[in-house]
């Protein structure tokens, strides 16, 4: 632990080089750089708050859903939200309310951790799914603080990256005041590395509600569109040029006679009317600095392009971009079909939860383990169907477009599947409040003199 500690010191200065060049696509990152390193501002003070770390924008999104249940049972409670990236942070700070606090996770060092847990002293903390730092759970650990992992999830190459390096993983897992998986073999794989896994409470993204207006504002917009649209929701880097690579060699062909059995995916998919060229193809990529890279590809390769940011809704262009913030609940209204980022790289998958709780079918690709229960359970329920690559997945697309009834099918299986397995969040918060209760209050250390007589609320357990 003493060589892992002095690696992370020895690290900054590297760590400072990375921001600053992350800085220049995503300015975020060049925002409170200090807080990394545990100094902050005279006036961002608070003891004995609840203190929730979400990493980047997932991970902030369910966040969110348990900051709700939490709010809904301790009106008063006061968060602390810490991120790692621009997205998360950008993402949590819609969550903030009026005397919340929002600063950047310290780099897990020993002085910048003690300088955190001084400045702030929580009186519980829960890191989202799978952010586990050493020095912070040893930290937390020798002070007395409950610090849970939450919706905790551990695939397989994870359990084995971390039994690889099982000195420095055991203790840290070990420190852990709770895990609280979403799946059974979830906790396996957490128990296995020696974490006191406390319950399986399931998926807290189940208990995402979808944007109301986003979904009614999509069944105002849908008529104004000139063709179904297939969606490609939270594509990652690679996954677009497969995608456009498939619909460039598909675009104008259609079959002249009936398809054999074995034909190209492309003409077994006209057969049933339609044509890739009769389909809308949205592309939604997973991370907002990459929009114009994403629709600079497009039009490289010959695409017309149209932007939701600067086009309500397409006209002419074979591509449409959904390059604007916190309208996924907007696109999956409008969308006939999505297609599952992150599924057709070995990257493991994005939320297809939130998908199926917009009534919108999901085509995934051969890699979904960050979402492996949610995606067989989706299976199961006949809410999405899974397929071995993009060839296969726009053929897919494009047959399910035309076969209105499975289309309706799946929409009606997508809503089923999203609203039985709802739960987590309120499993988790009653499970976050009773354990801070359970803990002696700490005695607040002195504030800086700049904000010596402020008086800081406490959180409200009762």
């Amino acid at each position: 632990m003493r060589l892992y500690g002095i690696g992370t010191r020895l690290a900054q200065p590297l760590l400072r080089r990375k921001l600053a060049r992350r800085a220049v696509a995503e300015p975020g990152y060049a925002h409170a750089v200090e807080e990394r390193f545990g100094h902050y501002d005279a006036d961002l003070v608070a003891t004995d708050c609840c203190w929730i770390h979400a990493v980047s924008l997932g991970e902030a999104r369910a966040a969110g859903i348990l900051i709700a249940a939490l709010r809904a049972e301790a009106p008063a409670i006061r968060i602390l939200l810490t991120n790692g990236t621009a997205t998360g942070r950008e993402e949590g700070a819609r969550l903030l309310r009026e005397g919340d606090l929002q600063v950047w996770q310290p780099w897990d060092t020993p002085d910048a951790v003690a300088r955190f847990l001084d400045r702030f002293a929580p009186r519980i903390g829960v890191l989202m799914e799978t952010e586990v730092w050493p020095e912070l759970t040893a930290a937390c650990a020798e002070r007395g603080i409950p610090l849970v992992l939450a919706n905790a999830r551990l695939n397989e190459k994870s359990y084995a990256n971390a039994m690889r390096m099982s000195w420095l993983a055991r203790p840290a897992y070990a420190s852990l005041a709770a895990v609280w998986a979403q799946t059974e073999a979830d906790a396996r794989r957490f128990a296995a590395l020696g974490a006191k896994v406390a319950g399986v409470f399931g998926n807290l993204k189940f208990d995402a509600t979808p944007d109301p207006r986003q979904l009614a504002n999509a069944q105002l917009l849908r008529p104004q569109l000139p063709r179904p649209v297939v969606m490609f929701a939270s594509s990652r880097d690679g996954e677009e040029r497969q995608l456009l690579e498939v619909l460039k060699r598909f675009w104008d062909e259609a079959p002249t006679q009936p398809a054999p059995l074995e034909a190209a995916p492309q003409a077994q998919a006209s057969e049933a009317g339609l044509r890739v060229a009769d389909v809308q193809w949205m592309i939604v990529p997973r991370h907002p600095q990459r929009f114009d890279e994403v629709a600079t590809l497009a039009e490289s390769m010959g695409f017309a392009v149209a932007r939701r940011s600067t086009a309500g809704a397409p006209r002419a262009a074979e591509i449409w971009l959904g390059d604007s913030l916190g309208e996924m609940a907007l696109y999956y209204g409008l969308a006939d079909v999505a297609l599952l980022g992150g599924s057709f790289e070995a990257l493991g998958g994005q939320n297809l939860i939130e998908a199926a709780a917009c009534g919108c079918p999901v085509i995934m690709g051969p890699s979904t383990f960050n979402f492996a229960e949610a995606a067989e359970l989706a299976l199961a329920a006949g809410a999405a169907t899974r397929v071995d690559g993009m060839e296969e997945a726009v053929a897919a697309a494009v047959a399910l477009v035309a076969e209105q009834l499975r289309r309706a099918a799946m929409v009606a299986a997508a809503l089923a599947f999203a609203g039985s397995n709802r739960g987590a969040a309120q499993r988790t918060a009653d499970a976050v409040l009773t354990l801070a209760a359970a803990r002696v209050a700490p005695s607040p250390p002195a504030p800086p003199a700049a904000v010596a007589e402020r008086a800081e609320p406490r959180l409200d357990l009762d």
